[in-house]
């Protein structure tokens, strides 16, 4: 009777398993626009990025951050003077955030009740993306032009090192144990970085992904998932050894991805105007659910972990003449945060 009942309870616990796995990867096939929140002044944009533990969605735009609600889409406020801003980043523990801006060579510190100016640090050239590594307690920034990293101690607003990758690096996330991995987009590569010693231990082809862009991880099943924008393929590698896992289909134009740890789902931003939906069904199964409409230009991502919808920034744009080249003019008021759940 007792062996029976244990069979029983493994065989529950392994059915109620599997039914989530499919309940999660379903969720994805379900995406849609719930909400468009304008944001009238002009200007581009880069990240997103949502505050932990709080209702605030930061939008980088131009020269300045607009932070707005993240339920309502209503402005609460704005941090000024962010030229060419790509990126923002929290160290919640020190109420500080920072921005990374590339135009002007620096970072922006604020505080993050007030949203108030409170400094800017000198970084290398070109910031881009920003990121804070809780295992370090730095924040971590990729310079796309002097293609290196700088790293700055928010105890003390100072840069601590810089740490060369080789080529230009595009985005960088942290296993939270000591490594932070950089796509380095020029040399189809993510290079490993030491987050105590600050040296570049690694470089690992990411072929043949080409020009990565979106990085994000899975620190449980220690996996790095790069987002390729030249030919539209997501890389699954293995971050304790360089291994390439899987290789995906996404939509083309992307900039962007992220992974929600809770229902085992990676999400492309597309820039052709969709988001592909990957669901993880083992460290070593990944599978395309689903690939959602969103707008063209929705190149970008962020994902609220607690309620599991995501921010993508989009703008309309002028139409283009037969043949005409370069980036088409943006439409003047028409820059717009989109909100996609289920």
């Amino acid at each position: 009777m007792k062996q029976s009942l244990a069979k029983a309870t493994v065989i529950g616990m392994i059915t109620l398993a599997t039914f989530q796995q499919a309940a999660n990867a379903q969720a994805g096939k379900n995406l849609h626009i719930l909400s468009t929140y304008h944001i009238a002044s002009n200007g581009g944009w880069d990240y997103i990025a949502i505050q932990p533990n709080s209702n605030r969605v930061f939008v980088s735009h131009g020269t300045q951050v607009n932070v707005l609600d993240k339920q309502t889409g209503d402005s609460l406020g704005y941090i000024p003077n962010t030229e060419g801003v790509h990126g923002i980043a929290f160290v919640p523990a020190l109420n500080k955030g920072y921005t990374s801006n590339g135009r002007a060579g620096n970072a922006t510190v604020f505080n993050l009740k007030t949203l108030a100016v409170t400094g800017t640090v000198k970084t290398g050239e070109n910031p881009d993306a920003i990121f804070y590594d809780a295992h370090s307690k730095k924040i971590a920034i990729c310079n796309g032009r002097s293609k290196d990293l700088t790293f700055i101690d928010p105890a003390t607003d100072k840069v601590v090192a810089t740490v060369p990758v080789g080529g230009k690096p595009e985005t960088a996330v942290s296993n939270e144990a000591g490594k932070i991995y950089v796509n380095v987009e020029d040399k189809n590569e993510i290079v490993v970085v030491n987050a105590n010693t600050y040296k570049a231990e690694a470089h690992w082809s990411l072929l043949p992904g080409e020009a990565p862009t979106g990085l994000a991880i899975d620190t449980k099943t220690k996996r790095l998932f790069a987002a390729c924008g030249d030919n539209k393929l997501l890389v699954v590698m293995n971050a304790e050894n360089g291994a390439i896992v899987a290789k995906l289909p996404i939509g083309d134009g992307c900039d962007g991805d992220c992974f929600d740890p809770q229902l085992h789902n990676i999400y492309t931003s597309n820039g052709e105007g969709t988001i592909t939906v990957i669901h993880e069904g083992s460290k070593d199964q990944f599978t395309v659910t689903a690939n959602i409409p969103t707008k063209k230009s929705a190149r970008t991502i962020a994902l609220d972990e607690v309620t599991h919808k995501l921010y993508l920034p989009a703008a309309d744009f002028e139409a283009q003449a037969p043949g005409a080249t370069g980036r088409p003019k943006m439409k003047p008021g028409s820059f717009q945060i989109l909100v996609v759940g289920n």
